[in-house]
């Protein structure tokens, strides 16, 4: 267990420092406030102010461990009751990695949002992660910081399709590679297009995956955000494309899959090589 969670704060830390701003471009463009922010980012610019950068803290990437220890730990289990690495294993393997993950780390990702969604008037003190905490207690108590998990509970559907579709691939480009050596007489080892093929199997399969399930994306952004109507994952749904359109739902996604594509394909090709270091 120990090289698995090592693996995974590897390759989740790789991933997330290369593609991290533009996490905050994307929540940007989920929230409901994205067109009076813009406006007056073009007015203070009009009158000569500068635009304040927004900073916030990353989230605390190692907790991505507590995702793949579970897929880890489920399929190895489950491959025990159903056929071995069969789509099945794959995908109750992965909607109990993203159940477990989401219930232990959403009010991680609920102060995250929170601050990247704070605009404060220039030369005002940014809001730190501690009063933010203090915030959301003294306003909703606990159950504030479990603002918007049904949507990420909707979104384990991403998750599902993303691991079915990479392990998939994964198997082919394995089994294409174990017919290509015994044909050949060789040694099999690792090559680094072994990991170059990884990565195009987790950037595929994660660009299939987040434009299915991207919808549950903003409503979870709106479900965040402080003091709104949102209420509930349906409500607001119903809510969002009610006032903005169909569209709206979608609004994000080029941002968002510029960001997840390269990080996804970062993070996998690192979890493996890094299981492939520690397996010798």
């Amino acid at each position: 267990m120990g090289f698995l969670l090592l693996s995974c704060r590897c390759g989740g830390t790789v991933g997330a420092i290369l593609t991290c701003p533009l996490e905050v471009v994307k929540t940007r463009l989920q929230s409901s406030s994205v067109t009076l922010y813009i406006s007056e980012v073009q007015l203070n610019t009009m009158a000569g102010a500068s635009v304040n950068r927004i900073v916030s803290p990353g989230p605390l990437h190692c907790l991505k461990a507590i995702y793949f220890a579970a897929y880890s730990n489920s399929k190895e289990t489950l491959n025990g009751v159903f056929d071995p690495d069969s789509t099945q294993v794959h995908m109750i393997s992965a909607a109990v990695a993203g159940f477990t993950a989401i219930t232990a780390t959403n009010p991680i990702w609920l102060i995250k949002t929170r601050l990247q969604l704070d605009a404060r008037n220039r030369g005002e003190k940014r809001m730190g992660a501690f009063e933010c905490v203090r915030k959301v207690y003294r306003t909703d108590g606990l159950r504030g910081f479990y603002r918007g998990m049904s949507a990420s509970y909707a979104g384990i559907s991403e998750t599902v399709i993303h691991f079915v579709i990479y392990e998939s691939i994964k198997q082919k480009l394995l089994e294409c590679k174990t017919a290509s050596v015994m044909e050949n007489g060789e040694e099999s080892v690792k090559e680094a297009s072994d990991f170059v093929g990884m990565m195009l199997a987790a950037a595929t399969s994660k660009t299939c995956a987040t434009t299915i399930a991207y919808p549950h994306e903003v409503v979870r952004t709106r479900l965040r955000e402080e003091g709104t109507k949102y209420r509930s994952f349906f409500q607001t749904l119903s809510l969002v494309v009610q006032e903005e359109g169909y569209g709206s739902l979608y609004r994000g996604l080029t941002t968002h899959l510029v960001r997840q594509i390269p990080n996804t394909a970062i993070m996998m090709a690192t979890y493996e090589l890094v299981v492939y270091l520690l397996n010798g």
